[in-house]
């Protein structure tokens, strides 16, 4: 996926040298002289090694091997080129090069998929969805801040049975509200289930010890499914709000719960992480 980047360009010499004319290009080879640079350069505050020159006491780097240290495409198209939002390749992108550098491929492994704006999802239908505004992402007025990392463990999580992730999925709705998109978030669905787990293993009714307990037929006191299936009407809420799981689960702690988490695009804008949960 093309990830853009903030340019800060150090090549000011550069740049002083591109608008110069080429009569008085000429007349300067008369009386400058470019010399070996051996002052230091660092990129974030990491040393680089470039090719740099002395000229008239101005330090003189070529504008390709700064794209290439910082992270911008620089290329020649009968005129300099410079494209902030390309990592560095001396090259021209086709449209087909474009297209196959933005289609993503999103995580099974419950990693994070932050959306970003130029993203294009492949859809079971066909269709590739393009994402065009991600303004809302991690934004909302009702959250009391970003969702932040998953929690950490409370109790002994070895004692819950083991349960697998989903595999990532992707559905698209092209209705007459508008073209729809629901992508599968694994990650936001781990924080609904170790936020459940913590509540099960620190709960008398349902642990012993920080354990989660089990019946005499080994049947667990909670279950947990990390999808909703199609006849269980599941209750959604937005933005993040611990206090959902909390309160479903003091209600009755024992039982099973099922669980789902999806990002939710409208004609190609973020609209909100929805997450869904069950319990029976």
């Amino acid at each position: 996926m093309r990830k853009s980047k903030n340019v800060g360009l150090l090549a000011a010499g550069f740049l002083a040298g591109v608008l110069m004319g080429a009569p008085t290009a000429q007349a300067a080879v008369e009386y400058l002289q470019a010399l070996p640079s051996q002052n230091t350069i660092y990129v974030d505050g990491q040393q680089v090694e470039m090719e740099a020159y002395i000229i008239n006491g101005t330090n003189f780097v070529k504008l390709r091997d700064i794209g290439q240290a910082v992270g911008f495409n620089v290329y020649w198209d009968g005129a300099v080129q410079i494209d902030s939002t390309q990592d560095y390749t001396g090259q021209p992108q086709t449209a087909a090069t474009i297209a196959d550098s933005d289609v993503v491929t999103l995580p099974a492994d419950g990693s994070r998929y932050k959306p970003e704006v130029g993203d294009q999802i492949p859809c079971p239908d066909g269709n590739t969805y393009n994402v065009t505004d991600v303004s809302r992402w991690n934004k909302n007025a009702f959250a009391s801040g970003p969702a932040g990392e998953l929690p950490e463990a409370t109790c002994d999580w070895s004692s819950f049975p083991e349960v697998a992730l989903p595999e990532p999925e992707v559905r698209h709705y092209q209705l007459e509200a508008g073209d729809y998109l629901f992508v599968r978030n694994l990650y936001e669905t781990r924080r609904m289930q170790y936020t459940l787990m913590n509540l099960a293993g620190n709960h008398p009714q349902t642990s012993v010890d920080g354990r989660l307990k089990y019946g005499s037929k080994g049947t667990p006191a909670v279950r947990i499914q990390l999808t909703v299936p199609s006849e269980v009407s599941a209750h959604p809420f937005w933005p993040w709000r611990e206090s959902e799981i909390a309160n479903l689960f003091n209600s009755c702690p024992p039982g099973t719960y099922y669980l789902e988490v999806w990002d939710v695009f409208k004609d190609g804008a973020f609209q909100r992480t929805e997450y869904n949960i069950k319990a029976v």
